[in-house]
């Protein structure tokens, strides 16, 4: 089994979220991955050793400075419930049907396209202790600090 209910998942408050609700339709693309899909894909895409953000040191990607370009501040727009900064968009230019991996820690990605996450990203940000987003077949990527900062890279596989 590669996915897990969203009803059976750890986060998925952050998505039934009174103040925020998210579409039946939108739902249903919201895919938790099971434990170990989300293993597998972390540790093929993010790292081997580390399990979560907090340990990320320069022998993997996201801790290596090299990665990371800009910083984006995407506070401000998810208190104002606007949309997703443009320079986040720009920086990816991902196709609208690109599947996108939101990955938590080793054993919490989350699977979407790039529609949807675009579309509720605001619910997707509940959960921003250094969470990646990273494309299928992308390097691009971005970090979601809970500082209310982004910072933008390109992943070396």
């Amino acid at each position: 089994m590669n996915y897990i209910s969203l009803d059976d998942f750890k986060y998925a408050w952050a998505f039934r979220h009174q103040q925020l609700p998210v579409e039946e339709n939108l739902l249903s693309k919201i895919k938790p991955m099971s434990d170990s899909r989300a293993t597998n894909l972390w540790c093929t895409f993010v790292s081997r050793e580390k399990d979560h953000p907090d340990f990320f040191d320069t022998k993997d990607w996201p801790g290596n400075g090299k990665t990371w370009g800009n910083s984006v501040k995407w506070e401000s727009a998810w208190d104002n419930d606007e949309a997703l900064p443009e320079e986040i968009i720009n920086h990816l230019d991902w196709d609208e049907n690109t599947t996108v991996y939101y990955c938590l820690s080793r054993k919490h990605v989350i699977e979407t396209d790039w529609r949807t996450f675009k579309a509720t990203w605001l619910n997707f940000l509940f959960m921003s202790d250094g969470c990646l987003l990273i494309g299928k077949k992308r390097h691009q990527v971005v970090q979601f600090l809970e500082t209310g900062y982004a910072k933008l890279g390109k992943r070396v596989d």
